[in-house]
């Protein structure tokens, strides 16, 4: 069953955006599907401190861990040194269980602290990769990660790609649908392809090419069912296609050919999901020759066949 009661560990000064984020997604949807039982909690109940210096009124402690289906440890500002040993107990309780565990940004030290991660793939904000990998060499570090999902321990990048970490538990667990409906709500992209390399200092072009570049990525979105060849993308951004492949890299961290993959699939995920369409006339639409195309492109990009997913995701 997908995850429905959902705590986040807010350790003394805890991030106050990482705290809202968490909220925002897991709480302040209560209006519609789906529906989450959510609360922060702490060692020490109470007030908590910031890192911005607002407190915030927490009213659970570590108990509601070991009642949660997802449990989240938020980044804090002294992540340098581990949290106390009752909340690494905690969370590797939690795990043992068969809750799911995830972290973002610098609250992945405090699943490295409880050795859930030794021998898995993790990320964290890119400012503290080399400091993560040093501390806890049993952790392969993956920097450029927006987020890693390994299966029922997840970690994210810095800051605003929390919100990354959580619209993939989202996708993961209750479709396409559900993941867009709340990204929607946040005025958010459901999914953002790329790693944190594309979000370091860059010189800004002075040009145009960006907005340039904007224009013709909202037209490949409405013109899915098209080819969409990268000659063609290029020639709508005035670009040579050399030129436009490297600014395309540049600004999303990822090919023109990956992008519209990418788009093609969490199409067709979303009409699996919201339709009784045939999965031909998906194909079309999302721009596949055939049934057969879409298939093994789905099979290969998300482990199981267009039918097995429609099962798995449509709700009766």
């Amino acid at each position: 069953m997908p995850f429905v009661s959902v705590a986040a560990y807010a350790p003394p000064r805890v991030g106050m955006l990482a705290a809202a984020l968490v909220a925002e997604v897991f709480d302040a949807h209560v209006g519609g599907p789906p529906r989450f039982d959510f609360a922060l909690c702490s060692d020490r109940p109470g007030e908590v401190p910031t890192d911005v210096g607002i407190p915030l009124t927490v009213t659970h402690g570590l108990e509601r861990i070991a009642a949660a289906d997802l449990v989240l440890a938020l980044p804090w500002a002294d992540f340098r040194t581990p949290p106390p040993a009752p909340v690494l107990d905690a969370l590797r309780a939690a795990h043992a269980r068969g809750a799911l565990v995830g972290a973002h940004c610098v609250g992945a030290f405090a699943l490295a602290a409880t050795g859930l991660l030794d021998g898995l793939r993790a990320t964290t904000h890119w400012r503290f990769a080399e400091l993560l990998a040093a501390r806890y060499p049993s952790v392969t570090v993956e920097p450029d990660a927006l987020y890693v999902d390994e299966g029922r321990i997840i970690t994210g990048a810095g800051a605003a790609s929390g919100f990354d970490l959580c619209l993939h538990l989202l996708r993961r667990e209750y479709g396409a649908a559900a993941a867009n409906a709340v990204a929607r709500d946040l005025v958010l992209p459901p999914h953002r392809d790329g790693g944190q390399a594309q979000y370091l200092a860059a010189p800004v072009p002075e040009d145009g090419e960006d907005e340039r570049l904007a224009g013709v990525l909202a037209w490949a979105r409405a013109h899915l069912h098209e080819p969409l060849p990268v000659a063609e993308l290029a020639r709508r951004a005035l670009m040579s296609r050399r030129s436009f492949a490297r600014r395309f890299t540049a600004a999303t961290g990822t090919t023109p050919h990956a992008w519209v993959l990418g788009l093609r699939l969490g199409r067709a995920e979303e009409l699996l999901e919201t339709t009784d369409l045939p999965v031909e006339e998906i194909a079309r639409m999302v721009g596949y020759g055939s049934a057969a195309v879409l298939r093994e492109q789905f099979v290969r990009r998300r482990g199981v066949p267009p039918r097995t997913y429609r099962r798995t995701f449509t709700r009766t």
